[in-house]
């Protein structure tokens, strides 16, 4: 059911009684004030309450578990393997870290620009609250859009396709398409069950793997450093190629100044990075969020940086740049077979799996609650289901929506192209939201907007912003460019399929929006407004009403 036609029928739906006051329409009727009409406009149109009146009962999230939601996010499986991808593209162990360091500026300056959005607008969301903050015309079509993107795109897939061939590796099973997928499967049911239905078990779950993470890379760059000054016991094996990267001609030897090199490197960089906004999407869980959010996020990218460095400088200790680049296998693994022998390679195999693991649970906890955030908004079909805690005080339908999407998406990629398709499917949008988040918060600085009153208790610089806003230009125009001969992405797919994809669910939003919330009420002679309601569990959510189009004109225009 996507509106009812009366508040009081939206009320008695839910099985609840409301006040006066909670089934005031949002979209207050215009005051006679003196207030000019620009202003009048910005503020009644598509109006809301963002800062979240949940119950403190709700609240469940502290400072580390905000730290391990973001941690997790951002470090999966690529720093096991990335680092071989860069040093192609870069051409010099200089150059990977110079490619390294950028990167984390991009971090730096998103994480900025998403604490702002944090702190000004403190509720769960994410994207989708700020969003619908700046871009409020035409009223609900910002929500619709993002809506069928979360629901369609199935951010876990990638993952669960790494993490099954990482166990099938690690117990020594042919890793065939069927076989992954059928670990990767499994994985993902379980992580649904430990999220939907065992709330303290899976945060628990999720922050041991954290550290569990935590702890292994910090162990892989404290033996790379006892490598690099000799410490006895921590030499690499005299049968393997000895590395010697750290002298300033070699490194910066064969360094690629080439612009096609330099933007592969980076995006790939980038997209390690990406992950900063995780705990911006449960904020409606978090105790005291504007002080949490405010030191989580720069807190989990700060260690985030530090991995990624000093991880990169333990595999060059150990390795030879010839081993990264033609060693047939991930940096990781010739690293523990240089200190510690061949025999720990599947161990190694074991870890990724973990670490993909921590990852996968990380996405699916923030993902259900964007879904019920969805849901509690009123956009989607049957949206008191999806806006439900119920019955393990979880968003369970968000959940298993973002589960259904994911397993369909790893059954049918094709078999060759399937990781890096879903890889690219999943993450151009997130540089599209990206790109309209940062720009949006440029436009909030301007006098054109100085009527939404943006005052955040912290505030990103100005510079910090536009750099986030051009990298993400980046992101979105590169993939457009064709690719340099044998350079192709996709075995069996035109370079462009991901993107194709991505901008053609956007069109669907733009369509579900233009036939639920325009053509049929139009035709219909009716407006939709939205009214709020209190769910049984305390929670309040936005429901449609039909109001008769000779009945509102004391209401702003949608």
């Amino acid at each position: 059911m996507l509106y009812d036609s009366a508040a009081s029928s939206s009320t008695a739906y839910l099985g609840t009684s409301c006040s006066t006051s909670e089934i005031e329409p949002l979209l207050r009727p215009q005051s006679r004030s003196t207030t000019s009409q620009s202003e009048q406009d910005i503020e009644n149109v598509n109006s809301k309450q963002f800062v979240d009146d949940v119950p403190d009962s709700k609240r469940q999230l502290g400072l580390l578990s905000a730290i391990s939601l973001i941690f997790n996010r951002v470090i999966g499986g690529g720093v096991f393997m990335v680092p071989s991808i860069i040093l192609t593209s870069s051409g010099s162990v200089g150059m990977t870290f110079v490619m390294w360091i950028l990167g984390a500026l991009v971090a730096t300056a998103g994480t900025a620009v998403y604490v702002e959005f944090g702190t000004g607008l403190p509720r769960s969301g994410g994207e989708k609250v700020y969003m619908e903050y700046v871009y409020r015309r035409p009223a609900y079509m910002t929500t619709c859009v993002y809506a069928v993107y979360v629901l369609l795109i199935g951010r876990m897939s990638a993952t669960s396709v790494a993490f099954g061939e990482y166990v099938l590796h690690a117990l020594a099973f042919e890793r065939t398409p069927t076989n992954v997928r059928i670990v990767a499967f499994l994985c993902i049911t379980s992580c649904v069950i430990v999220h939907g239905a065992f709330l303290n078990f899976g945060l628990r779950l999720q922050n041991v793997l954290g550290a569990f993470k935590l702890v292994v890379l910090v162990l892989v760059s404290g033996s790379g450093f006892l490598c690099l000054i000799g410490a006895p016991g921590f030499a690499v094996g005299k049968e393997y190629d000895q590395p010697n990267n750290y002298t300033w001609q070699t490194f910066w030897e064969g360094s690629n100044f080439g612009a096609n090199a330099f933007v592969v490197g980076m995006y790939n960089v980038i997209w390690c990075y990406s992950g900063y906004s995780n705990a911006n999407y449960v904020l409606s869980e978090v105790r005291d969020p504007i002080k949490t959010i405010k030191l989580a996020a720069p807190l989990a990218m700060c260690i985030v940086a530090f991995v990624y460095a000093s991880t990169n400088m333990a595999y060059f200790a150990v390795v030879s740049k010839a081993d990264i680049l033609h060693g047939g296998t991930i940096p990781a693994a010739l690293f523990f077979r240089n200190l510690f022998g061949p025999a720990t390679e599947r161990a190694l195999s074991a870890v990724v799996a973990l670490s993909s693991l921590g990852s996968i649970l990380s996405v699916l906890f923030a993902q259900g609650r964007v879904v019920q955030e969805l849901g509690r908004e009123g956009v989607l079909p049957w949206s008191s289901f999806f806006a439900s805690n119920k019955p393990f005080n979880t968003p369970l339908f968000g959940i298993f929506t973002q589960y259904v999407m994911s397993v369909l998406l790893m059954v049918l990629a094709p078999p060759g192209d399937a990781y890096l398709f879903i890889v690219n499917y999943s993450s151009y949008p997130h540089a599209l939201f990206n790109l309209l988040i940062s720009g949006g918060l440029l436009l909030l600085y301007t006098d054109a907007f100085k009527a939404y009153k943006w005052d955040p208790p912290f505030r990103a610089y100005k510079f910090a912003v536009v750099f986030f806003f051009l990298s993400n230009v980046f992101l979105v125009v590169v993939p457009m460019v064709p690719p340099s001969a044998g350079d192709k992405p996709y075995e069996y797919l035109p370079y462009y399929s991901h993107i194709v994809i991505a901008l053609f669910i956007g069109l669907l939003g733009v369509l579900y929006w233009f036939i639920f919330f325009w053509w049929i009420p139009q035709r219909n002679g009716y407006t939709l407004k939205q009214v709020t309601v209190i769910q049984d569990d305390g929670i309040p959510r936005n429901v449609f009403t039909r109001v008769p189009l000779g009945v509102v004109s004391d209401y702003a225009s949608p």
